[in-house]
């Protein structure tokens, strides 16, 4: 099968906005798959809709709410999806846990797992009975050791992690590609909120992110395929050096 008969022939991009997630739905569009991305500002949402060449459909949701999940695949119900991407899930506070309302850590927690859980079962379902198609949930360097700065997203995106690796061994028998997207520091726009004007050199281009995405959809586990660039450190050694990159940005 070429990719959007495997693929295709609708794709559900999750964090479509900007960044990656724009990528993807581009470069799948250039594949030839219909692309269906969300986020939660419409406004956005048509502008990146205007650059993907295939068919869109846009949907406003925001994916930390309770019924996200639910809501997505009912809004997808009529569409024959072969691929789930889910990108959304940045941290926008980079913060001390203490510093911010335990209900803003609630809501990333609910966005980066909950909905997570709630989508993969549907789709991965639905793939399963087709017996083919793909999953791709992108994490973060930051799944690698918590630290400062980075209790709760380290935390989700250890959590998406392993819960690609896990479908990966559970799905690929089925015919279905799981993927775990490990992001490095990437040239996006929330990261660059992040910086707040400060200049950090070699941050990766989120076009060539995305296309290192769609080439290794079908060689999971995970991308990049390596282990931690930890190797064999002593856990309390990591978390003292996520922290300490960690509050490198913050200062």
């Amino acid at each position: 099968m070429d990719f959007a008969e495997r693929y295709g022939p609708w794709a559900v991009v999750a964090g479509a906005s900007e960044g990656v997630g724009a990528a993807v739905a581009r470069q799948l569009g250039e594949r030839g798959v219909d692309v269906v991305l969300v986020s939660r500002r419409q406004e956005t949402l048509d502008e990146v809709a205007a650059t993907v060449p295939s068919r869109t459909r846009t949907i406003a949701l925001d994916l930390s709410t309770a019924d996200a999940a639910s809501a997505l695949a009912e809004a997808t119900a009529d569409l024959d999806v072969g691929l789930l991407v889910y990108n959304a899930g940045a941290d926008p506070n980079a913060a001390l846990f203490l510093d911010r309302p335990v209900e803003v850590w609630q809501g990333l927690l609910a966005r980066n797992c909950a909905t997570v859980v709630g989508l993969t079962h549907h789709f991965g379902g639905l793939l399963a009975a087709r017996g083919s198609g793909g999953m791709v949930l992108v994490s973060s360097g930051a799944a690698w050791g918590g630290g400062s700065h980075l209790a709760v997203y380290s935390a989700t995106k250890a959590f998406d992690l392993r819960l690609a690796e896990s479908l990966w061994a559970e799905l690929g028998p089925r015919g279905v590609h799981v993927l775990g997207m490990v992001l490095g520091e990437t040239d996006t726009p929330a990261y660059r909120r992040i910086l707040a004007g400060r200049e950090r050199e070699g941050l990766a281009d989120p076009e060539d992110v995305a296309r290192d995405m769609l080439a290794n959809l079908g060689e999971g586990p995970t991308f990049p395929p390596d282990g931690t660039p930890f190797g064999a450190l002593p856990r309390r050694q990591v978390v003292e050096l996520m922290s300490q990159g960690a509050s490198m940005l913050h200062s």
